[in-house]
């Protein structure tokens, strides 16, 4: 299983923000602050280097197809930036799942029209026939939450299975694309400790998909599903994204926005987002309520 090492450069720093420079730059810089100034930047946090391991990056030749899970929200849209900057031709997969809300596939569209997708599919199912999840069912979404909250056990907002079934679509999408690669925006660090953004499941699921095609089992298809994000902190991921262009004001992260659009600021999806965005010292482009 591969999960593709992202290496990621920050930056010095310029009026608050930090734009892109090498790592002997990034060090130069912060040493070169007094130390009132070190203690109070939090988002020298996100300044740690990232081991890059050189024979997990593959970078796929023009005109390979790749299966981009596509949420809107902010995790998926920087793996589909990634997976451009790989050249990669990527289909993005959405879901209309019955989740509370469709502010995150409107985001979705706007996401990958603006990234260049190849094609763009919403698959409509209904999970609201198993309900069990505030996104599913008459629950109500946990707000104002602290981070010790949010690292007790699986939240309410969790969907049962979700990721297993959201997998198994791109997987038969990929079988009919003739394509071997599936990207997945899940993340292990700042996370809400949903089971299925583990790597442990990612590993399982990839082998069982490799028996479960004809085209695996033909020898046509070797899948892997990649998770360029599943050891990076939010802040990483956002400066990652910022690298490579992504403007995250068309991105949806929150869990029960408001009819107009505007995300709630007070859920745990929100509350991440607003952390990331803080230690990485970039303005948060969110409309919230």
């Amino acid at each position: 299983m591969r999960y593709d090492g992202i290496g990621i450069d920050f930056s010095e720093l310029k009026g608050g923000l930090l734009y892109n420079a090498r790592q002997d730059e990034r060090r130069q810089i912060f040493n070169s602050l007094n130390p009132a100034q070190q203690q109070g930047l939090s988002c020298m946090s996100a300044i740690r280097p990232i081991h890059h391991d050189s024979t997990t990056f593959v970078r796929k030749p023009e005109m390979s197809k790749a299966v981009v899970l596509l949420s809107g929200g902010l995790d998926s849209t920087t793996v589909a930036a990634i997976v451009r900057e790989q050249g990669f031709d990527f289909y993005a997969l959405s879901f209309e799942y019955g989740q509370r809300h469709i502010a995150e596939l409107k985001a979705a569209k706007t996401v990958a029209f603006s990234l260049g997708a190849v094609e763009h599919v919403i698959a409509k199912i209904d999970l609201r026939i198993f309900g069990g999840s505030a996104l599913t069912d008459d629950i109500d979404v946990p707000k104002a939450r602290s981070t010790d909250e949010m690292s007790d056990g699986i939240p309410v907002t969790y969907v049962p299975a979700r990721n297993t079934v959201f997998l198994s679509f791109a997987l038969a999408w990929a079988e009919v694309l003739n394509t071997s690669d599936i990207f997945i925006g899940v993340n292990a660090l700042d996370y809400s400790g949903y089971p299925d953004c583990r790597p442990e499941f990612l590993q399982a699921y990839e082998q069982m998909a490799n028996l479960a095609t004809k085209a695996g089992v033909e020898g046509m298809q070797h899948l892997n599903i990649h998770a360029p994000l599943i050891n990076l902190t939010k802040a990483q991921i956002i400066q990652k994204g910022i690298g490579l262009g992504v403007d995250y004001a068309m991105t949806m992260s929150c869990y029960d926005p408001t009819e107009d659009g505007r995300a709630c600021g007070a859920c745990d999806s929100c509350r991440l987002r607003k952390k990331g965005f803080k230690q990485a010292c970039v303005e948060d482009p969110t409309r919230y309520a």
